[in-house]
């Protein structure tokens, strides 16, 4: 009789300790964002050793898929297909073969992407043949097919590892309107982030019953509300506002980030951005404990590895070699000679050859009166000599329209002033910053890192003659002395003007906010939309022309100059450092 009840007390004891155990997973999470074609460890366009890259990434990947095996996540984040010439040649050019991004990612054996805007401006047919030739689903909750009501990408994606449930919500900053012409997402819209969320949480909770879910955003942290109606920028008003995300994973913004958030219900929410161009990751490690099969504790850790202590995968570019050689030949075509240098630099300063060489162009192109552009590349320059198709990439950086548009004098004239009050700094003594800089260096994409805001936003104009004087405040700083031929400017009068898509559909605000046109009526004020990029007929202008002599046109200036001379040297060096220019 001992020994039965000997028996039944192991057999009871075993039972027990079978029906409580634990078991303890560990996830690893990476995430790429706003890589920007940078594919390869190269820069196809200022031909040099790149830094970043998918081939730096997969290295990463493929040493921590040591470890984890199939428990690493590998996910991206939008943005992938503009920016370098690989990214526009299989969009544009070769558009037979598999779109070469999808094979990359493909081949890197992605989870899940995600769209960004530069995705969605490449236009339909492109952003969907190449989320066609994914094999792995491209997510967007908020973008909404017009007619049926339907989500036009998968909202979200289901994945199971050792019993973990994982689902990733997969959205889009939905101010694409405000920068984008329509006819590149035509039938599509954008809803509000937040709202998106707070729909998809419930369908999610309920019906898929995670274990862990995470936000994947193509949107940065700092909200702000664009054209009027759409609200950028929101991932932390998300993760903050929706109970439910245990990790959100930022984009768009270009500006690392790796920290936690408290959401309303007193949930701790890693919010994580790796910024652009593979140069870091969002590297994420999940500690799941089980009991029972069901999730009792977790841990959350993340932290931006850098890929350049990986080296550069060998089955990467062995892989896509042959891509690589394609690129080469097609961005060494020459297209013409340069008689000058021509940089970026000066174009912070006044008047400058890269700049108004562009006004040249948008002005006989159009046939407009004025014409206003900004630097879309930080710090680059077109060296004299021969010109080839990579330096196309460099002298305008996106695959933008040319719009003409129908604006009144004050119209330009209140645009600009915008545009200078997010570009200079109010000059109160000789010694002051010229241009508006931050308090402090951010970490991230240098065109972001000391400017306050966008340069991309910071527009001049030609056909004019005008002077910005930077010790007056906002609104006060810009007068408009004339038109370029002597000729007198009228503040009444409605001026033909010529400018890229992405201004003429609000970007950067400077027509809405700044000039006070509502966003709703920016489409009534477009005359003419060239059925090209920009950079197509920069190409075709200087092939016909063969030399091109780059020259400053002076229409307009900082004054007083007395102070802004030696501010604008001082600026200099702390932007570009000391130089013997």
């Amino acid at each position: 009789m001992k020994r039965v009840s000997v028996f039944f007390l192991c057999f009871f004891i075993l039972t027990a300790c079978v029906n409580t155990q634990e078991k303890e997973i560990k996830l690893k999470i990476v995430q790429t964002s706003d890589i920007h074609g940078n594919f390869y460890p190269h820069d196809f366009i200022l031909q040099r050793e790149a830094t970043g890259s998918l081939a730096r990434v997969y290295a990463l990947v493929q040493k921590n898929r040591e470890v984890y095996k199939d428990n690493l996540i590998l996910l991206d984040n939008g943005d992938i297909l503009q920016g370098q010439p690989t990214a526009y040649y299989y969009n544009y050019i070769d558009t037979v073969s598999p779109h070469v991004a999808a094979e990359m990612m493909n081949f890197m054996g992605y989870d899940a992407g995600n769209m960004g805007n530069h995705d969605v401006e490449t236009g339909r047919t492109v952003f969907d043949r190449w989320a066609g030739d994914c094999h792995f689903p491209v997510l967007g909750a908020n973008i909404i097919e017009t007619a049926s009501g339907n989500t036009h990408f998968k909202p979200y994606q289901v994945m199971e590892r050792d019993g973990v449930k994982i689902v990733v919500l997969g959205m889009i900053t939905p101010a694409i309107p405000v920068w984008l012409s329509e006819n590149l997402w035509q039938g599509l819209r954008f809803d509000d982030m937040e709202d998106t969320a707070r729909k998809w949480m419930k369908t999610i909770r309920e019906k898929e019953k995670p274990d862990l879910i995470i936000g994947m955003f193509h949107a940065g942290q700092d909200a702000l509300l664009m054209g009027g109606k759409y609200r950028e920028n929101a991932s932390i008003d998300v993760a903050r506002n929706v109970p439910g995300f245990d990790i959100v994973l930022m984009g768009h913004d270009h500006a690392r980030e790796c920290k936690k958030v408290v959401n309303v219900e007193g949930d701790s929410v890693l919010v994580i951005d790796p910024a652009s161009n593979g140069l870091v990751v969002s590297d994420i490690d999940v500690t799941l404990k089980l009991r029972n099969g069901k999730v009792v504790d977790k841990k959350i850790e993340g932290r931006l590895s850098d890929t350049k202590d990986y080296g550069i995968s060998e089955d990467f570019m062995k892989h896509f070699t042959p891509q690589y050689g394609t690129i080469q030949d097609f961005v060494s075509k020459k297209i013409g000679r340069f008689t000058e240098t021509i940089s970026t630099r000066p174009a912070y300063f006044g008047s400058s050859a890269f700049i108004d060489l562009i006004h040249t162009l948008q002005l006989e192109i159009s046939g407009a009166e004025i014409s206003l552009a900004a630097p879309l590349s930080f710090d680059t320059e077109i060296k004299e000599g021969e010109v080839f198709v990579n330096d196309m990439f460099n002298l305008y950086k996106y695959e933008n329209m040319l719009y003409t548009m129908k604006l009144s004098g004050k119209e330009v004239h209140d645009a600009l002033e915008m545009s200078y009050d997010l570009w200079t700094n109010r000059m109160q003594s000789a010694d002051d910053h010229l241009l508006l800089f931050r308090e402090k260096r951010r970490e991230g994409a240098a065109d972001r890192a000391s400017f306050k805001n966008f340069s991309f936003n910071f527009d001049s104009a030609a056909g004019i003659i005008y002077t910005v004087d930077v010790t007056k405040p906002a609104g006060e700083k810009v007068t408009i002395i004339s038109m370029a031929d002597g000729k007198p400017f009228d503040m009444n009068k409605i001026y033909t003007v010529a400018l890229n898509s992405y201004r003429g559909n609000g970007g950067g605000e400077l027509l809405t906010k700044g000039a006070g046109i509502s966003q709703d009526d920016l489409k009534g004020r477009i005359i003419n939309s060239t059925d090209k990029d920009l950079r197509y007929y920069l190409m075709q202008y200087i092939e016909q022309r063969k030399v091109i002599t780059p020259h400053a046109l002076g229409q307009w200036k900082f004054i007083p100059e007395k102070w802004t001379v030696p501010a604008s040297k001082r600026d200099y060096e702390y932007l570009f450092g000391k130089t013997d220019k």
